[in-house]
């Protein structure tokens, strides 16, 4: 959550909290079911325990869209504390990446819909 919050420069780590459930949450909702399972395989414990929570395995895969269609997604989650910046989904793609494997993560990703690989592009880097 730290990472998150500094990545996305949010206040607390409450309102990194938020933004991360969000970015879970639409990326799974893009995903069939055993991709679902194969991409929570590769999560550190915490985030694949929020990546999963609240899940409906029987409701149907969103198309990935487009990133203002994800960023809309993140910001329908808990809408009256949600403090999501623009850029929360390649700030929570940046902070992600320094806690998994590299190379499962790109594994998992390349068997994933073409958009998976879109939608975790981390944050360029800041000169």
């Amino acid at each position: 959550m730290v990472d998150a919050r500094d990545c996305a420069s949010l206040p607390t780590t409450n309102m990194a909290w938020n933004m991360v459930v969000g970015v879970l949450h639409a990326f799974r909702w893009r995903l069939q079911v055993t991709q679902v399972v194969a991409f929570a395989a590769v999560l550190p414990p915490m985030i694949r325990a929020l990546f999963i929570e609240d899940w409906d395995p029987e409701k149907a895969a969103l198309p990935f869209g487009e990133p203002a269609d994800w960023l809309a997604d993140v910001c329908s989650i808990r809408t009256r504390h949600n403090f999501s910046p623009p850029d929360a989904v390649a700030s929570v793609a940046s902070a992600l990446r320094k806690h998994v494997d590299a190379d499962a993560f790109e594994s998992v990703l390349a068997h994933l819909p073409s958009g998976a690989s879109r939608y975790w592009q981390p944050k360029p880097p800041s000169n």
